[in-house]
């Protein structure tokens, strides 16, 4: 099984292919159903792809219906690198007033917290997911070795050090020690679900992780591969993260 892939020139160019095909997405479903659910992925490969997003005015916001893929345990909201703030400030302050949005908290008990939202994305079959990949292959927060058998909507999950290495990188932290040890994620069989999936990954730092999950065996190992057996998922990407596709 091989990706459905994109390659284009740059950053900037990627998210706008893969910010108009969300919005196609997204489009349809209202036009076919009158809502659309849809989940966004955060960090600072999606930056283009939302903002392209946010361009497409003719989207009725207010028929849609948001999830996000993860957030750190004991995170709290005002902190820079919360992704409910990510998507507070980038997406839904943005966006006339959406349908509903629900975002994970990271500062409640996490079972419970994994209980409310498995419940209500349960009732909300997802109509497109906004996903990238991680230095280290993960999809959401499944760090390698990701599991690929539960059926859980929501999980808890171990932080690798390549991970949170990534995150500290990124600028979201001031030291390493300040990067949480556990998030709560969506798990791998959530993500698949999804009836079309959009993966945006930009940069040379992620072309390693690219080469592993598009060329070696699907494998927890390298978690974002699975995306490969979707029936609907396209890979964009820009040179410098294809840079090492054989």
């Amino acid at each position: 099984m091989k990706f459905n892939t994109d390659i284009s020139n740059d950053s900037q160019e990627l998210g706008k292919k893969s910010g108009d095909r969300a919005a196609e997405i997204i489009k349809k479903a209202i036009a076919e159903k009158g809502q659309a659910n849809i989940i966004l992925a955060t960090g600072t490969s999606q930056f283009e792809t939302l903002q392209r997003l946010l361009t497409h005015d003719e989207i009725d916001w207010s028929k849609v219906v948001m999830f996000h893929l993860d957030e750190y345990i004991g995170l709290p909201i005002t902190a820079p690198a919360s992704f409910r703030k990510y998507l507070q400030e980038r997406f839904i302050d943005k966006v006339p007033a959406l349908k509903a949005y629900y975002l994970i908290d990271g500062e409640a008990e996490p079972t419970q917290e994994c209980t409310r939202l498995g419940e209500l994305i349960k009732a909300h079959p997802i109509d497109m997911a906004q996903v990238g990949i991680g230095e280290n292959g993960h999809l959401a927060f499944n760090d390698p070795p990701a599991d690929f058998s539960t059926e859980q909507p929501y999980i808890v999950v171990e932080l690798d050090e390549a991970c949170r290495k990534q995150q500290f990188n990124e600028g979201w932290f001031a030291t390493m020690d300040d990067v949480p040890k556990q998030a709560i994620s969506m798990s791998i069989h959530q993500i698949l679900k999804s009836k079309s999936i959009v993966c945006s990954v930009p940069d040379e730092r992620k072309a390693q992780a690219v080469k592993d999950c598009a060329e070696l065996p699907i494998s927890p190992k390298y978690p974002a591969g699975i995306l490969r057996t979707h029936d609907d998922c396209v890979l964009y990407l820009d040179k410098n993260s294809a840079s090492l596709l054989s």
